[in-house]
């Protein structure tokens, strides 16, 4: 049996998105210990700051549960759930508010699934589906988290842990699709190359030591 991970080992369940995204900006987020914010990460910064009050009432027979602390020995992760509906029959109904729109590259399910990972463990119940929540589209997404999404999350898990364990950050490859909205191009630098990555390096740690 594996032993239990001690808290201060785990990884947030929001690094499971960063990763999922770009494993460069996991790295100077959850190695490096950077971190800078844009209009984008504010709005959504300020949208939970809403939702992220505890809070629990019951509706037409379902409890809802705001700012639930999840956790996860088994993947070494622990979060807050936005909003847990526990259906009449118990079962756990993970649902996590976005300010934007859904995303190509299915950071958000990695999310949402990770949380229900993480419910399952806790509550001994199975959690089959769950929803993402749009601001700009007013609309939930229901997701099924069905076993190639598992499978898909534990191992990422598995990946975001090892690479932080190794100290490592991936070398900058420019994508306008997801670099030019980041909030941390201006330390990643993805225009660099390789020509620039020694220079790089000397300039975050001096900001690191400042």
């Amino acid at each position: 049996m594996r032993a239990p991970m001690d808290d201060e080992d785990k990884l947030a369940i929001s690094a499971l998105q960063h990763f999922r995204f770009c494993g460069r900006q996991f790295a100077l987020i959850h190695v490096e210990r950077l971190w800078a914010e844009n209009r984008l990460t504010a709005e959504g910064r300020l949208m939970h700051e809403k939702t992220d009050v505890p809070a629990a009432h019951a509706t037409a027979g379902t409890l809802v549960v705001r700012a639930m602390p999840l956790a996860s020995d088994a993947l070494g992760l622990y979060g807050v759930a936005d909003t847990v509906e526990f259906l009449p029959d118990g079962t756990p109904f993970p649902v996590e508010y976005k300010h934007g729109r859904p995303n190509p590259h299915g950071s958000d399910e990695i999310q949402l699934c990770a949380q229900a990972l993480c419910l399952e463990e806790m509550t001994g119940r199975a959690v089959p589906a769950g929803a993402l929540f749009y601001g700009k589209t007013r609309r939930r997404k229901n997701v099924s988290i069905d076993a190639a999404l598992r499978e898909k999350t534990r191992t990422l898990a598995a990946e975001a842990h090892a690479l932080r364990e190794r100290g490592e950050t991936p070398r900058a490859q420019y994508d306008p699709a997801k670099c030019d909205s980041c909030s941390l191009r201006e330390l990643c630098l993805p225009e660099c190359g390789d020509a620039a990555e020694k220079l790089e390096r000397a300039w975050r740690s001096r900001l690191l030591a400042d």
